[in-house]
């Protein structure tokens, strides 16, 4: 299948499509969802080329190569592109990892989560496999749009192949704190498939939270108002709330044959308050626990006896599963115990159907309710609280909401509960009955005009235009070194005779490594042969520019005619010996170090690195929370301590240095400027100390800053990889 690629090409992808095809007497039949997200989709769709990426639904080994050809061309009508899974990705795919290990985990039900390797290999495969179908359609300027926990390492596997895509991932389900998301054997591996990404969405800030904070926790990158610098790229995380197609549920209960449905409901009698429940057989949405808190509440408010009746449907789920198995047990138990319990000849307290029913019946349900009862143990969102609260056009009826359900952060004005709680649930069931018709509409009219104004429309709608923004704002912030820029740079290389080139160490010819210690720091066999080459060349004056100390730089290279700075400029190596600052640190460097050894004491993983003009505070082995509490407190030590000298506090990559002024990178590149004529200038670095010689070089340099972030220089590269790549191809 081939699209037309033009500038808003859209590409959604998600584990369903939006059809769904099945085998009736051996025919293809193909029907379409009504499902929110198809509705939202197709609102952002409509102004542009679009496909939608999914599984239709059935097995492959259900298909012949004919009718896998005939259902890939007729889904071409409905803009879908098919990709066919056998059952045992099915089984270890889907039923496996994505519900078997990711659903119970994140819902925060870890005991229920199985660690299976096959399910993890799986799951691996069938991401792989979008990602191949998925290159068909990305091109220079399309939009890529992934939705939820079946496809987390997709997009960093679509960004591997297509770097300049602008791709965002949204995740329907809760996101778990970070203590519960590390019990999580391949952690890592999913969250660097999320921040393949451009923009990462969820339906709360909670949720914002927790991802950043596991960010933090397991890869080390820190944030800035929710934008991660994973050192490559920028990677914006945001809270979008998605809504419902709030007027088809609004207007539904007008038409006049779901009136005629809610009239047939008056047989529970005129003064009988209804209690609806609807939910997927779940074990997420604490259906025992709530039918808990009905029998306690008929038990403790005997008032109500024959005065109310509660509905539930419950709408088949996973029915092949075992556990699934066993919670429709329990519930229907625990009904059958209610009812007989506390039913009369003429009535019974629970009205309990295992089934799904057509949207007009569903409707009408909501219509008649009285009280809506969705106390879910945990919920990424609960569109069913939503949907509710949009179908009472005369603004009464009460929403009885989990506090830990998405919806409950936007639905405020809902009775909210502690799902747990089974008397605080009881408590509510009754302030819900008892409340007056005046405090109905009050908080059933707020409820409604937010989230008639953030419908599914306007949710999809926002997700794309920040999509969009943030890729912009990505792109004006990158000064990536081009391949045509890497061409000019060699060719203005090769035009000139007196060069001048300054080369920052670590971070830019050697990857960050755990500790600073010489021998994890030594240079790759790799750097030593450029870094010959270049040297040798008469027409260049190389000079290595450290904050290390001398004795490292002495080291790692031993090549005639190069230069060396140790410490940022305290020390300079040219014509054959080091020649030390005249900056002296008699008087202020004894407290800070006194200082940073009981900080270094009381926080494991840290290391004091003394050096003779500057002392340095590493911690890039501490846990990530403690090492940020740390961080802030010793700065604010610092400063208080030092100010009364020239001395001044800095932070880096993982680390606080202190340092006089005085000595900077700027000074050196200006020092070195001054000694010569040069007609070509080039300058590469990586973190802050760098910027100082970026802002003294002339303006026709070639500035190079490594990895992402603000930054002084003309250019960037990503990685150390690429900083070797150009040296190497200028010799």
């Amino acid at each position: 299948m081939e699209i037309k690629q033009s500038k808003n090409t859209l590409v959604i992808v998600s584990l369903r499509l939006p059809v769904s095809v099945n085998k009736v007497d051996g025919k293809l039949v193909i029907k379409a969802s009504d499902g929110g997200l198809a509705t939202g989709m197709s609102t952002v769709s409509k102004s542009r080329d679009s496909v939608w990426v999914g599984w239709p639904g059935i097995s492959s080994e259900e298909l012949s190569a004919k009718e896998k050809l005939e259902i890939t061309k007729e889904l071409k009508k409905h803009k879908c592109h098919p990709i066919f899974l056998s059952e045992e990705e099915v089984d270890n795919y889907y039923s496996g990892f994505s519900n078997s290990t990711i659903w119970p985990l994140f819902h925060y039900f870890t005991d229920m989560a199985s660690y299976d390797d096959k399910f993890w290999d799986a799951y691996q495969r069938v991401n792989r496999r979008f990602s191949t179908e998925i290159k068909k359609f990305v091109a220079k300027n399309t939009q890529v749009w992934v939705h939820d926990y079946q496809l987390m390492l997709l997009p960093e596997m679509i960004r591997s192949s297509r770097p300049d895509a602008l791709i965002g991932f949204f995740l329907h389900t809760p996101f778990p704190s970070s203590e519960i998301f590390r019990l999580l054997p391949q952690r890592t591996e999913i969250l660097e498939g999320l921040l393949g990404a451009d923009l990462v969405g969820f339906h709360t800030y909670d949720y914002v939270s927790h991802f950043l904070s596991s960010v933090s926790r397991t890869l080390g990158y820190e944030n800035e108002l929710g934008v991660i610098d994973t050192k490559e790229r920028l990677v914006k995380t945001d809270s979008f709330p998605i809504g419902i197609n709030y007027k088809k549920f609004s207007q539904e209960p007008k038409k006049r044959s779901v009136r005629k449905i809610i009239k047939s409901l008056d047989v529970y009698g005129k003064n009988t308050k209804v209690i609806l429940t609807i939910d997927r057989t779940d074990y997420s949405k604490g259906i025992p626990a709530r039918l808990d808190a009905f029998e306690l509440f008929l038990e403790q408010n005997p008032k109500f006896i024959k005065k109310v009746a509660l509905i539930m449907l419950a709408v088949p789920t996973r029915e092949d599963v075992e556990a699934y198995q066993e919670l429709r047990q329990t519930i229907e138990q625990k009904v059958s115990r209610i009812n007989g319990r506390f039913a009369t000849a003429n009535w019974s307290p629970i009205v309990y159907r295992y089934q799904s029913l057509p949207f007009p019946e569903v409707s009408a349900l909501y219509a008649k309710a009285d009280v809506m009862l969705v106390t879910p143990l945990r919920d990424g969102m609960n569109l069913v609280a939503k949907e509710y609260v949009a179908t009472h056009h005369k603004h009464k009826g009460v929403l009885v909401l989990s506090e830990v359900a998405g919806a409950a952060s936007e639905l405020t004005e809902a009775v909210q509960v502690n799902p747990n709680d089974t008397q605080m649930v009881a408590d509510a069931i009754v302030e819900a009955l008892e409340m007056p018709v005046k405090e109905q509409k009050a908080r059933m009219t707020s409820m409604q005009k937010r989230i008639a104004t953030y419908d599914i429309n306007h949710w999809a709608q926002d997700y794309i235009r920040e999509l969009e923004l943030t890729h912009i704002k990505n792109a004006k912030h990158k000064k990536q070194l081009t391949e045509s820029g890497i061409n000019k740079l060699i060719k203005d290389y090769d035009a000139s005779s007196n060069r001048l080139i300054l080369l920052d160490y670590d971070g830019t010819l050697k990857s960050f490594v755990s500790s600073p210690d010489r021998a994890l720091a030594a240079p790759s066999a790799k750097v030593k042969k450029v870094i010959k080459q270049l040297t040798n060349d008469p027409n260049n004056k190389v000079v290595i520019v450290s904050g290390r100390p001398k004795s490292a730089l002495e080291s790692f290279f031993k090549n005639k005619g190069l230069g060396l700075v140790a410490e940022h400029g305290g020390w300079i190596f040219d014509a054959g010996r080091w020649v030390k600052s005249e900056v002296t640190t008699k008087k202020w460097k004894k407290p800070v170090v006194q200082l940073l050894e009981q900080y270094t004491t009381r926080t494991p993983g840290s290391v004091l690195e003394e050096k003779n003009f500057s002392i340095v505070w590493h911690y890039r082995n501490v846990s990530p929370n403690m090492a940020y509490v740390r961080k802030e407190e010793l700065k604010t030590e610092l400063t208080n301590l030092l100010e009364d000298y020239d001395v001044a506090v800095h932070e880096g990559e993982k680390m606080l240095e202190v340092k006089p002024r005085t000595i900077n990178k700027g000074a050196i590149a200006t020092e070195l400027l001054a000694k010569g004529v040069w007609d070509f200038v080039m300058c590469i670095g990586d973190d802050y100390t760098d910027e100082d010689m970026f802002r003294a070089l002339p303006e026709k340099a070639y500035s190079i800053h490594v990895g992402s972030g603000t930054t002084d220089a003309n250019y960037q590269l990503e990685k150390v990889k690429d900083v070797i790549d150009l040296l190497n191809k200028l010799n």
